[in-house]
């Protein structure tokens, strides 16, 4: 039976209730398809099933559901023992990240149910956004007067209770992380080799209220599948790993998507239309305020407006807006994976002003010739459309590289409104341009 055909059949099982055929079928199969047959399914069936289903499977399943979809309902909605029992099966960041999203009162009432809480309290009190949120407290660890031999031993039996590490750390009498022991070297070397002699230094270290973005650039950076977490005395708290990360980066990449298209982040994908209209709704008012300043541009050259520059007006601005969307778009991507020191920032801005002169005139050189020759008028007129197309673009990438640079000085998300701001001062500026050039020279 091919995957394809196994999810088909898994999805049928689940809306017959056919627990038992169910329950067989999904052990074979991944949790995350699991999970999205459970998505699939109406409140009242999903329940029915997972009550009936074993807790190792329903731990799994919920592990994978996206935020957006809401786990944590899940939970809430079945006894709280019930919950506990699942929440036992998982790994202690999923089941603090659930618990984490349920009200204080329905978290206090299920944890205190749970047998292993210590660990889910303590992951708790850190910020869900941060090294601390997203990290587990299982880790595989050794100490650093062990052998090669008695460190084998050591990690045989905590593997037992630890899934899938990717790396072995070593510390001291304190639990102070000294450094990393690469698995190649560790099955290679002689049983009474010291381990100290094959660790090495730990490429990349987290403190538990480091920024969730910070250790998923970490890890990028150093090319590790893991990131010890430390507290300020150096101790190994826990550690994230890659598949932590890989959300993260999804989740910030969907919040900037949603943020530069003037979308509030806090709008879930699958919103019920009303949230949706809530959340949009302000932004829109935001536009419509902004888009009356090249209104008014227009209304004080009103005298002087005539139809061949109303005509070129939809151009004008159009290349400003797109030639800054293009510079506010590599702009926001570079501070948002922090390649954009203070000390650099003036460079950046050159860069843009530099590329809109050229591709400003370029641009404006070819439209000044057409405007000329579809209107039959003089050379003057094309120069009036040349400098302004050019001036426009000269000031789209000063303001796509500029103004996201002045929000992230002052603390606030690029991608928040920059693309609001940066179209608005391409218009007004290419209107005053367009209409002030030609109120000065050919009217």
């Amino acid at each position: 039976m091919t995957e394809h055909h196994e999810l088909n059949e898994l999805r049928r099982l689940a809306e017959s209730l056919n627990v038992e055929g169910f329950r067989d079928l999904a052990e074979h199969l991944h949790p995350s398809d699991v999970s999205d047959v459970l998505v699939g399914l109406d409140e009242d069936a999903r329940l029915q099933l997972i009550r009936a289903l074993p807790p190792e499977l329903v731990s799994d399943a919920l592990a994978e559901m996206a935020p957006d979809e809401h786990p944590e309902e899940v939970l809430a909605a079945l006894p709280a023992q019930d919950t506990a029992t699942i929440l036992d099966e998982m790994a202690d960041d999923d089941a603090a990240d659930l618990l984490g999203d349920l009200p204080s009162d329905t978290a206090t009432t299920i944890l205190a149910r749970v047998d292993d809480r210590e660990e889910i309290e303590r992951l708790l009190e850190y910020p869900e956004d941060s090294a601390g949120g997203i990290m587990t407290s299982t880790v595989v660890a050794v100490r650093d007067t062990e052998t090669v031999g008695e460190a084998l031993d050591d990690i045989r039996h905590q593997s037992e209770d630890v899934e899938g590490f990717f790396q072995v750390y070593c510390v001291d009498a304190s639990r102070r992380l000294l450094g990393v022991v690469p698995l190649q070297r560790l099955v290679s070397s002689p049983p009474d080799q010291p381990i100290r002699e094959i660790m090495q230094p730990a490429p990349a270290v987290a403190r538990p209220d480091q920024d969730q973005e910070d250790v998923a650039r970490l890890m990028s950076r150093y090319n590790v599948a893991a990131v010890p977490v430390v507290d300020m005395a150096g101790r190994l708290l826990g550690r994230v790993t890659f598949d932590d990360v890989i959300d993260v980066v999804e989740a910030e990449q969907t919040e900037d998507l949603l943020r530069f298209g003037g979308v509030s982040a806090e709008e879930e994908l699958a919103a019920p239309w009303y949230r949706a209209v809530a959340k949009r709704l302000p932004w829109l008012y935001v536009n419509l305020l902004t888009a009356f300043l090249p209104a008014a541009v227009v209304w004080i050259f009103r005298a002087s407006t005539e139809w061949r520059l109303t005509a070129l007006v939809p151009v004008i601005a159009g290349m400003g807006g797109n030639a800054g969307t293009q510079a506010l778009a590599v702009t926001v991507r570079r501070v948002s994976l922090g390649l954009i020191p203070p000390t650099q920032a003036r460079a950046v801005i050159g860069k843009e002003l530099f590329v809109g002169f050229l591709n400003g005139f370029a641009i404006g050189s070819v439209v000044g010739v057409a405007a000329a020759l579809a209107f039959g008028v003089g050379w003057t007129f094309g120069l009036v459309v040349l400098i302004a197309m050019w001036g426009n673009l000269i000031v789209a990438g000063f303001a796509g590289a500029f103004i996201p640079l002045l929000l992230e000085r002052f603390g606030i998300d690029p991608a928040v409104a920059s693309s609001v701001f940066v179209t608005t001062f391409t218009d007004v500026c290419g209107y005053f341009l367009l209409f002030g050039l030609a109120s000065a020279i050919i009217l």
